[in-house]
This record gives structure tokens, C-alpha cells and sequence, in this order.
């Protein structure tokens, strides 16, 4: 018989499950770019993503943190007084 004071193992919970990476063309197709772009800010460290072998692969919900902060940003273009996103 279990304990009823027994967690279930964080290995096991839902927020650890494998997140399935992105190549190049599906993290520019979610980002708007071209997919030689999106390897170009990954090769010099403007956005997350992870080299295997020759290839670089993005993790989606990296992406959106990044682009959540870039444009939340008070540096960023479109914060720039006058040229503020409009809800």
C-alpha cells in the first residue's frame, strides 16, 4: 500500500516533459524571418537556440520569452517616444 503523503516525481510532472526543438525554418517561420537570419542571430547570441552538429534548433517557448523581453524593452524600436505600440 502507498502513503498518501507521496508526490509524484518532478521528473514526471507535465511541466518537465521534452519540449520538441524547432530547426531554423520553423523558428523563422514563428519569428517572421528568413531562416538564414534566424541562424545568423542564433550563430552571434541575439536569440536562444542550441547548435547539434552543424545545425541550429530553437526551443519555441525560448523564443517567446525573448520576444516578450525584447519588446517589453525601453531600448527596443518601437518604444522610442512617439513610436509606442498601440493596443
Amino acid at each position: 500500500m502507498c502513503p498518501a503523503n507521496l508526490t509524484p516525481s518532478p521528473a514526471l510532472t507535465p511541466s518537465n516533459v521534452f519540449e520538441p526543438l524547432l530547426d531554423a525554418e520553423q523558428a523563422a517561420r514563428l519569428l517572421h524571418l528568413h531562416p538564414k537570419t534566424a541562424q545568423r542571430k542564433a550563430k552571434d547570441g541575439t536569440i536562444p537556440a542550441y547548435k547539434i552538429g552543424k545545425r541550429w534548433f530553437f526551443r519555441a517557448s525560448e523564443l517567446d520569452s525573448w520576444l516578450t523581453h525584447e519588446v517589453q524593452s525601453f531600448h527596443h524600436p518601437c518604444r522610442i517616444k512617439g513610436k509606442e505600440l498601440q493596443p
